[in-house]
């Protein structure tokens, strides 16, 4: 079992920036990932961004390509996501999940209980 405690959310105006950070307990292996997803209100949940845990390979949705990165800090079994230039549209929940081995869509199995951020314009 996976444990997922989201912070950092918050309100920032378009431009600006803010840090999500992750915290899990639990061991999700060399075979899995961990990602960010977040979901507007009327919206459906969407990945923001993946990385892997074997490779560290990392993918991200092409609305926040080149202005958010996601890491993994494996010492500290922590998820980040460092959120630049931030628009109104990435106002949203925002979800850290992992699995240690679906990955796939929104099948992953643990969910933290999200972070809220507001971007305004």
């Amino acid at each position: 079992q996976v444990q997922l405690v989201e912070s950092g959310g918050g309100s920032v105006q378009a431009g600006g920036s803010l840090r999500l950070s992750c915290a899990a307990s639990g061991y999700i292996g060399s075979s899995g990932c961990m990602a960010w997803f977040r979901q507007a209100p009327g919206k459906e949940r969407e990945r923001v961004a993946i990385i892997y845990t074997d490779f560290g390979s990392t993918y991200y949705h092409h609305l926040v390509k080149g202005r958010f990165t996601i890491s993994r800090d494996t010492a500290k079994n922590t998820l980040s996501l460092q959120m630049n230039s931030l628009k109104p549209e990435d106002t949203a929940m925002y979800y850290c999940a992992a699995d240690s081995s679906r990955c796939a869509g929104t099948d992953l199995r643990f969910w933290g209980q999200g972070t809220q951020v507001n971007v305004s314009s």
